[in-house]
């Protein structure tokens, strides 16, 4: 199936079902998914691996500017946003100057929009690192990847390109000290001739878990929305996700299904 990729650095803003009208950062290349994750339902389709350390990324002092004048112009024809996301084509923390980012961002922020929130996509795997984890201590939303309770369930899904577990991810999320936001995505359907499908009883217990043990203050739960890489997989209907939302709620936990 055919996937989306962001041709700018700034764009939008856009209706996001979770954030409001967002003005999307991408710090991404623009030609091509940068991710350390191989999610099946990725929009942005497949991470190749033979692009991993190959990134040219957009150098910070472009970000700043290109975020300045968008938020110029948008102040200048009255139009409003609630959120100023970091998205776009992959996981936005493997920019090399993704801390310096996060600074300048507030910082433009402050000065025109002070009202606006900042918030980041990440699947949490750069959360081992201290001035990364620092500088997303800085934002409003820092919204943390976790579909799964099962190791194996993990590298099915998620397929990370680089050796990490999902215990290390849940570890890495735990050392956050800011406004934990979980996000999950259920899905089920065939891939590599191996059946998938996170929300199966034994599937969902194991999830709970994980999220008691986190204990954020909200999670997200979506099905696919948007085109993905791999043709076979199927939308988890708003019915099972209401009652996955049930159960999170019953751990005295907030939960919005999207």
């Amino acid at each position: 199936m055919s996937t989306i990729l962001f041709n700018k650095i700034i764009f939008g803003p856009v209706f996001s079902r979770r954030l409001g009208r967002s003005l999307g950062i991408n710090l991404l290349p623009t030609a091509k998914k940068c991710c350390n994750f191989n999610c099946v339902y990725c929009e942005c389709g497949w991470t190749r691996k033979e692009h991993i350390g190959k990134e040219e990324f957009p150098p910070a002092n472009l970000v700043k500017e290109a975020l300045e004048k968008r938020l110029k112009e948008l102040i200048a024809t009255g139009q409003e946003i609630d959120n100023i996301t970091f998205a776009g084509n992959g996981e936005p923390t493997m920019h090399p100057e993704f801390i310096k980012i996060i600074d300048d961002t507030v910082s433009i922020r402050n000065k025109f929009m002070s009202n606006v929130k900042i918030s980041v996509l990440t699947n949490a795997t750069s959360l081992a690192n201290s001035e990364i984890l620092e500088a997303l201590n800085k934002i409003d939303n820092c919204i943390l990847k976790l579909d799964t309770g099962k190791e194996s369930t993990f590298k099915i899904i998620n397929q990370p390109v680089l050796d990490v577990t999902l215990n290390e991810i849940v570890n890495n999320i735990k050392k956050f000290k800011g406004k934990i936001i979980i996000q999950s995505l259920f899905v089920k359907g065939i891939i590599n001739n191996t059946e998938i499908d996170n929300t199966t009883k034994e599937e969902i217990n194991e999830w709970l878990k994980l999220i008691n043990e986190i204990k954020p203050e909200l999670v997200m739960i979506y099905p696919i929305a948007r085109p993905t890489p791999s043709g076979s997989l199927m939308k988890v209907s708003k019915e099972e996700l209401d009652k996955i939302a049930e159960k999170v709620i019953k751990l005295s936990i907030k939960a919005v299904v999207y």
